[in-house]
């Protein structure tokens, strides 16, 4: 177990710290800015890496929301849920505060909502909270039916990760505009812990929604999926 949790912080700070890293230092640095494409790229080589490197270990979680919908669809003990979300959670953090290190390391730097999500007047493209909160459940119900499909067991082995970084990528495209894209309440948190203000006052959305779209996802499978 010790050894799962370790996988789980590893995976979730390097999430973080490459998704959000990309976002707060890379997107729009001067003329070479990678922009949303880049963003998005970044969160999906993430998971990508890290589900490769330490997924065997403790299925590759990195999120909340994830470890929740593979509880409802039978993946993970109901006893792994709590040790894998406080793990996320670290993870998520650390990675937030060594961020915050390095990117206040530039004379003058404007964080800005420090790659926060948000909705209203806080969301990227100033979509409301219903927008956000019908875009996070629909975009985790997604993603988990992808997990939980791509890790069939009757599915060729090794290409699963691809298949969930390819996804998240995919999820960020549609959604950065909107929420900045969560999906992922490890994710939210940290990088509101350090924002303050509004991203703490809408942290909430960022939670419940991606875990109902979570629970959605893992029943949807149940249902229309072929089981182990």
């Amino acid at each position: 177990m010790q050894k799962q949790l370790a996988s789980e912080l590893l995976g979730t700070f390097w999430l973080v710290f490459g998704g959000c890293g990309s976002a707060v230092l890379a997107a729009a640095f001067p003329e070479l800015g990678i922009g949303f494409y880049g963003v998005a790229l970044a969160f999906g080589l993430t998971v990508v890496t890290m589900a490769y490197a330490v997924g065997g270990i403790s299925g590759g979680h990195f999120n909340p929301a994830v470890s929740v919908g593979l509880v409802v669809g039978g993946r993970l003990p109901a006893s792994h849920l709590i040790p894998y979300v406080i793990a996320q959670l670290a993870g998520a953090i650390l990675a937030a505060g060594a961020l915050y290190v390095i990117a206040t390391g530039k004379a003058g730097v404007d964080l800005g909502g420090f790659a926060s999500n948000g909705y209203g007047e806080h969301s990227p493209g100033g979509y409301s909270m219903t927008s956000a909160f019908l875009i996070e459940t629909i975009l985790t119900a997604f993603f988990l039916i992808v997990i939980l499909g791509s890790t069939h067991g009757r599915v060729p082995k090794g290409f699963a990760p691809l298949a969930i970084g390819l996804a998240l990528t995919l999820i960020h495209l549609i959604s950065i505009p909107v929420t900045n894209t969560s999906v992922n309440p490890a994710r939210s948190t940290s990088q509101a812990l350090f924002a303050g203000g509004w991203a703490i006052e809408q942290l909430w959305l960022f939670w419940v929604a991606p875990i109902l779209g979570a629970i959605i996802g893992a029943l949807v499978w149940n249902v229309v999926g072929e089981h182990d």
